[in-house]
């Protein structure tokens, strides 16, 4: 026998072992995919509820008991987001056809008419009979197999079961709904399950695993967003998000200025996608044009008047392909007034998530915080060109550092002039001390015990990261307020043997952390924090990576 499903995720929570969280995906996927399908009726909606179900299941992975039927939780939390989300829609869209139709049925037993009654049946049913069909029919399991699920004998269960079908066969009778005992479980096990759409538990697998890490954090939500991106916009848009250690955030977005801010840069997104494939065909055609006017260039050779027409435009399309070499792709899209105002409210919003405690404990006034907000969002704007600028020039290292040290001391200089001497040293404080309070709330999820317990673990990571990064950067002779969290370090993108050298730093304080916490962390703890170290190490490294080619120069 396999591993069961509370083995698979006591393997999760305890060792951060994601294939086993993405082994539970794969079993119940279809099961919350239908179930979400049924009552939401989107497939979008759908895959939403079906993400946010398997997030809610990975945060809970270390609370559930001996003998919970894994199947059943997940199909009533499955519920109780599928009617959020059709209440949400209801009162933003009055879309109506999302709501469960409760229309006169006929007196016809086939799927058109149990379908859309089916979840409120089985919600009828008391937890045990819930189960018992779940595994019969929603899953297709042996009588033994449900028996060994419920803890009960083979034919315990097959009463169970048969006395479930009758109260749903009670339930659909009510309704006008005419269906035999055998006929309802024939149609329960032919159709009650529908094949999620490809790619769609990778997906789930990885954003619930990376949005229980980081929920602790509760930064920024792009989760809507996210999913209803291309590759392309993803890329784009990804290049000037705002990452916690390289690691993705997904969390609802919990207010409606928000939530209105979040489908407001939905659909000044749509342009990015097009701008980026439309880039590539420009260059393809320059190419192919060059090639032609060569050509004829050597056929013209003859005729002077012809010659001096085809260098004239092959000189235009060389100096034209030469200016377009100098932009990078990113700065391709954002000439665009609305795609660049587009990223510069995410970067608001982000930037605005990063500084929120600082701008609270200020005691800032809502105008002044509005102003502090916009000074990051343009300064993150005006460093993404310097960036392009950087790789385009080739800088070294120790260039790169100076031009971003030098951007930083304007940042501060405009602090200190919105918000007065005292609080820039604050500001400055808040900055240097991101990656221990990030890492701490990050890792918060994985610490055991009670409350008072897990916030004393978690300050106790927090103190220790300090302690040790200051201790690594004043021994490699660094500027004491080198900002370590890799993606708000824009040096780190502009050199990559920067962006090496930090991750490198950053991996030995973690080194560090881990070899201290050893006397107030658990064994179980301790490897699940030397995961967080080697995740957050390649996810950052990745985001590097891919943000470097994105700004980088076309002509590179």
């Amino acid at each position: 026998m396999g591993e069961t499903d509370l083995d698979l995720l006591d393997r999760y929570a305890r060792h951060d072992a994601e294939d086993a969280f993405a082994e539970i995906v794969r079993r119940h996927l279809g099961l919350v995919h239908s179930a979400a399908l049924r009552q939401v009726r989107s497939p979008q909606l759908a895959e939403e509820v079906a993400q946010s179900t398997f997030l809610k299941l990975a945060r809970h992975a270390r609370e559930f008991a001996a003998g919970t039927v894994v199947t059943a939780w997940l199909y009533q939390v499955t519920r109780r987001e599928a009617i959020d989300v059709v209440r949400r829609e209801a009162r933003r869209q009055a879309r109506e056809q999302i709501a469960p139709r409760m229309d006169a049925m006929e007196d016809v037993a086939d799927w058109t008419h149990i379908g859309p009654l089916l979840d409120e049946a089985m919600h009828a049913l008391d937890e045990a009979d819930r189960s018992a069909v779940l595994l019969r029919y929603f899953e297709n399991r042996s009588l033994r197999e449900v028996g060994d699920a419920l803890g009960t004998s083979d034919d315990a269960a097959q009463k169970r079961v048969g006395r479930a079908l009758e109260r749903l066969r009670g339930f659909f009778a009510a309704r006008g709904i005419s269906v035999g005992a055998g006929g309802l479980g024939a149609v329960l096990s032919a159709q009650a399950i529908q094949a999620a759409p490809p790619g769609l538990a990778a997906t789930i697998a990885t954003t619930a695993v990376t949005g229980a890490a980081a929920s602790a954090a509760t930064l920024l939500s792009v989760s809507a967003t996210i999913l209803a991106m291309t590759t392309l916009q993803k890329s784009a848009v990804t290049a000037v998000l705002v990452a916690a250690i390289g690691f993705a955030i997904h969390e609802a977005l919990q207010n409606a200025r928000l939530r209105a801010l979040n489908q407001r840069l939905e659909e000044r997104q749509a342009p990015l996608a097009g701008e980026v494939q439309r880039l590539g065909r420009e260059r393809d055609q320059a190419v192919a044009r060059q090639a032609s006017l060569a050509e004829e260039l050597s056929k013209a050779r003859k005729n002077p008047a012809e010659l001096l027409k085809l260098r004239g435009e092959v000189g235009a399309l060389a100096r034209e392909q030469k200016a377009a070499g100098e932009k990078s792709a990113l700065s391709k899209i954002t000439s665009d007034p609305a795609s660049r105002k587009a990223m510069r409210d995410q970067q608001k919003m982000s930037m605005g998530a990063l500084y929120g405690g600082f701008a609270k404990r200020l005691g800032i006034d809502p105008g002044t915080t509005e102003k502090f907000n916009d000074l990051l969002a343009d300064t993150v704007m005006d460093d993404i060109d310097l960036i392009t600028q950087a790789l385009r020039d080739g800088r070294s290292q120790t260039e790169v550092r100076q031009i971003f040290a030098d951007a930083d001391i304007g940042l501060q200089a405009k602090v200190q002039a919105l918000l007065g001497d005292e609080a820039v040293e604050k500001y400055k404080a808040h900055t240097q001390n991101l990656v221990s309070d990030l890492t701490a709330a990050q890792f918060a999820g994985a610490l055991s015990g009670d409350g008072p317990a897990k916030q004393a673990k978690q300050e106790q990571i927090r103190k220790v990261m300090m302690e040790e990064r200051t201790t690594a950067v004043q021994n490699a002779g660094l500027p004491a307020d080198l900002q370590l969290i890799p993606m708000l370090n824009f040096a780190n993108i502009a050199s990559e043997s920067e962006g090496e050298q930090n991750l490198r730093l950053l991996d030995s304080i973690y080194a560090s952390v881990a070899a201290r916490s050893s006397s107030f962390l658990s064994p179980d703890e301790l490897a699940s924090f030397q995961s967080y170290r080697t995740n957050a190490i390649n996810s950052s490294r990745m985001a590097l990576t891919m943000n470097r080619n994105l700004m980088a120069p076309l002509s590179k």
